[in-house]
């Protein structure tokens, strides 16, 4: 009887002994997320930041004394305003200064130049009969060529007193005059901005130099208006280090068309230094530096299998793939931290 016992308590033990084993040998899946590797493009560049500029401004002085008169702009039906859009050519504003408009005796010099070009074309016809000499007809030239100057001089005193944009662009300052006030020279009349284009300048690391060249691309973003990214490109690049920064100064030209950057706002350039197309690209975050060097996982047959790739281009966000990985292949993009190779692996989203 007691021998019975000890056999069945044996035998107890054993099979107790036989489950631990069976519940070791279990190994449990690992949760992952997955993504098809497919070729695609990636681009490196090189980041800064700065201010940008308008790509022209201009303070009006009047360069002449008179009654001031501010002019209606046609686009809006009411009188010039900060803000307002203009062209090169368009008159913001007038002085009056009947005195100076006398001075200038502008009718006057437009008859003596047109009685001094007829003169001029007569001389010179009789020249050409032999009924002049060559000096009388040269001085009559000089009569007519004097005018010209004369009328031509008129004509710029006398602009001097019309107040035109330079060139297209906006109002950004219009100090304010009561309309027949009499004003003096010097006084700030306008101030006109082109922002259509801007340019940006901004310093360099000088590991960078020689790397960066006129006509690279470059994306510029503002940090309160992430959405919009506009176009720009390199203008001019130095070509030596600034001695106490160790940098060098870039400058960009943007194309600012639709007028979303003004000048003064703080911006993000992405100078574009090289892009691979149709090339392997993978999140950067998810490499794994080892002492073999940089791997990922990928999933075959339910089992993360390790790979040891090398790398090429890269950027903040996605790295280029040379060698270690083919397309259509699952990489592993989430829970990739726990994995060793051959891991059993759970793909879920």
């Amino acid at each position: 009887m007691k021998r019975l016992l000890l056999l069945i308590t044996v035998a107890a033990l054993i099979s107790s002994c036989g489950g631990d084993d069976a519940d070791i040998d279990t190994e449990i899946s690992v949760p992952v997320s997955v993504q098809e590797i497919v070729p695609g493009s990636i681009e490196q560049f090189i980041t800064a930041t700065g201010t940008v500029n308008s790509i022209a401004e201009m303070t009006i002085t009047s360069e002449k004394s008179g009654d001031y008169f501010l002019q209606q702009n046609r686009a809006t039906g009411k009188p010039f305003a900060i803000g307002d859009r203009v062209t090169a050519g368009q008159i913001i504003a007038r002085l009056i200064n009947e005195e100076e408009e006398n001075n200038i005796r502008i009718d006057s010099k437009k008859l003596h130049l047109e009685t001094s070009r007829l003169d001029y074309e007569k001389q010179k016809s009789l020249y050409d009969k032999g009924g002049v000499t060559l000096t009388e007809m040269k001085n009559s030239e000089k009569m007519f060529m004097d005018a010209e100057y004369d009328y031509k001089n008129a004509l710029i005193q006398l602009a001097k007193l019309l107040i035109k944009a330079p060139f297209d662009g906006v109002i950004t300052d219009l100090p304010y005059y009561t309309p027949d006030t009499r004003l003096e020279m010097g006084k700030v009349i306008v101030q006109i901005m082109d922002y259509s284009s801007l340019y940006l300048d901004v310093s360099l690391p000088g590991k960078n130099l020689g790397s960066i060249d006129p006509g690279f691309s470059v994306r510029i973003m503002n940090y309160t208006v992430p959405d919009d990214t506009l176009a720009g490109n390199i203008t001019q690049v130095a070509t030596t280090l600034d001695p106490d920064t160790r940098s060098f100064k870039a400058s960009i030209r943007i194309d600012n068309g639709q007028f979303i950057l003004r000048p003064g706002m703080f911006v993000k350039a992405e100078i574009v230094t090289a892009r691979h197309d149709s090339t392997i690209v993978i999140p950067k975050n998810i490499i794994l530096v080892k002492q073999r060097g940089k791997t990922v996982f990928i999933v075959e047959k339910g089992a993360a299998q390790e790979r040891v790739v090398s790398t090429g281009l890269e950027n903040p966000d996605y790295i280029e793939i040379l060698e270690g990985l083919k397309k259509n292949e699952r990489l592993v993009i989430k829970g990739f931290e726990t994995l060793r190779n051959r891991s059993r692996v759970k793909v879920v989203r």
